[in-house]
């Protein structure tokens, strides 16, 4: 009987017992948990995990730019307070920057800094210019009119301000709730593989209202690991 794997090239895996692996993966089971249901072991089926998220994070990349209504903030990813450091900042962090277009999807980007230069550089590169922005009144967003942007609209949630009908933010804040709320269930990752976690959570969101298991076997048909 033939093991040919159209999902997985050069691999000892059938093709039934990987698409058994990958409802697993869709049913966002640990990697202990698919091991024993599919007798594949712990190492194996990190690995391939490992690949998913990989043609998941390229696949992310290919959705922008984004049109219309669009949603831009910043977050930081990691320990929750570190002793004797206050403020706005990063200390021991990862910073994220994420884009909502509006009843649609989420892009995501680690960044170094929320400098002006540096958030405004990835909107440049992923939003549309016919587009409205709207953002927080983080200073870094100054000027995106000036950049030929058709509008851009601020919320002051410094005043407790977090929506004047639909002027809000509430889209890319309900991301960063659920991604956070997910990774945390990681007890801790490692910088090297956050930001395949990282994309793995926004592939989940933007395909939220769909049968995940046909839509991970459709993108690994096109691009198998």
């Amino acid at each position: 009987m033939s093991t040919k794997n159209r999902y997985f090239f050069r691999s000892k895996i059938s093709e039934a017992r990987f698409r058994a692996l990958m409802r697993c993966f869709a049913l966002d089971l640990t990697a202990t948990t698919a091991a024993q249901l599919t007798g594949l072991s712990v190492r194996s089926v990190n690995a391939i995990f490992l690949g998913v998220r990989r043609r998941m994070a390229e696949e992310c990349e290919r959705r922008s730019p984004f049109h219309g209504e669009v949603e831009v903030d910043e977050s930081f990813f990691g320990p929750w307070r570190v002793r004797g450091k206050r403020g706005r900042g990063a200390y021991k962090k990862t910073i994220v920057f994420g884009m909502l277009k509006r009843d649609d999807c989420v892009y995501t980007q680690i960044v170094p800094n929320c400098r002006a230069i540096t958030l405004q550089a990835v909107i440049r590169g992923h939003v549309a210019l016919d587009s409205t922005i709207l953002s927080d009144c983080l200073n870094s967003y100054d000027g995106l009119v000036d950049l030929g942007y058709a509008k851009h609209l601020r919320i002051r949630h410094s005043e407790d301000h977090f929506a004047d009908g639909p002027n809000h933010i509430n889209g890319i804040e309900s991301f960063w709730s659920y991604a956070k709320r997910r990774l945390a269930e990681f007890n801790g990752l490692s910088k090297r593989t956050f930001p395949l976690h990282l994309k793995e959570c926004e592939y989940r969101f933007n395909h939220r209202h769909e049968d995940l298991y046909r839509v991970i076997l459709a993108m690994l048909r096109d691009h198998p690991i």
